[in-house]
């Protein structure tokens, strides 16, 4: 059975750029199933950026705005305290699709909306909690915040999540977000980096055309 594998970052910009092409593409070929993984952005980064480093992101988030018309609020970068790690919000979404697979890609949508269009500072556990919880809830999948810390801060989630970003760097990814169709062992790359609907239903099904004209 085919499914896309999603290898993305909930704190990149990009990435949540395409969540709308993303959507537009499941819509319609529906029924396909996918998969997240998260592939680490800023992973394990504890370094405050310096003047030049916000200046550099606000340009990058002017650009994707630009690109998406998507809603940014670049409140976050202003702190002079924030350290733009993203393994938590990573490990939040290793947490959910621990918690309940199939709304999963639902809180990667959620974090990235809280990150970028409302400043949340998805580092944190406590944010992290509420917004994961809130989004499962809406897809019927009720989970307390102390049972999605308790996933989130657990060695497995942990490990799950250095695990992504390992098997990421082994496939030896150009950027994010980058969409992988897999039918049976064979993986395929549909897109590395931001593509925009039409082009890239255009994409999938070029590659599904193509394996359907393999001789049997």
């Amino acid at each position: 059975m085919s499914r896309l594998i999603y290898i993305a970052d909930p704190m990149c910009a990009w990435c949540y750029g395409f969540g709308p092409e993303l959507a537009a593409l499941l819509e319609g070929v529906p029924g396909l199933p996918v998969d997240v993984m998260v592939g680490g952005l800023r992973p394990y980064n504890k370094a405050v950026p310096d003047a030049e480093a916000r200046a550099d992101l606000k340009a990058q988030w002017e650009k994707v705005a630009k690109e998406t018309n998507l809603p940014f609020s670049t409140a976050i970068l202003d702190r002079k305290d924030f350290a733009y790690d993203t393994e938590p919000a990573c490990r939040a979404v290793v947490a959910a699709r621990k918690l309940a697979p199939a709304a999963s890609l639902y809180v990667f949508h959620e974090i990235q909306r809280a990150f970028f269009s409302e400043g949340k500072d998805v580092t944190q556990g406590e944010v992290l909690a509420e917004i994961a919880c809130r989004a499962l809830a809406e897809q019927g999948f009720p989970v307390d915040e102390a049972t999605f810390l308790a996933t989130w801060n657990s060695d497995i989630a942990v490990k799950a999540t250095n695990d992504d970003f390992l098997l990421a760097d082994k496939w030896d990814l150009k950027g994010f977000p980058t969409l992988v169709l897999e039918r049976g062992k064979e993986l395929d790359l549909v897109t590395a980096g931001y593509v925009a609907m039409p082009r890239l239903i255009e994409l999938l099904l070029t590659l599904v055309e193509e394996d359907s004209q393999q001789p049997a």
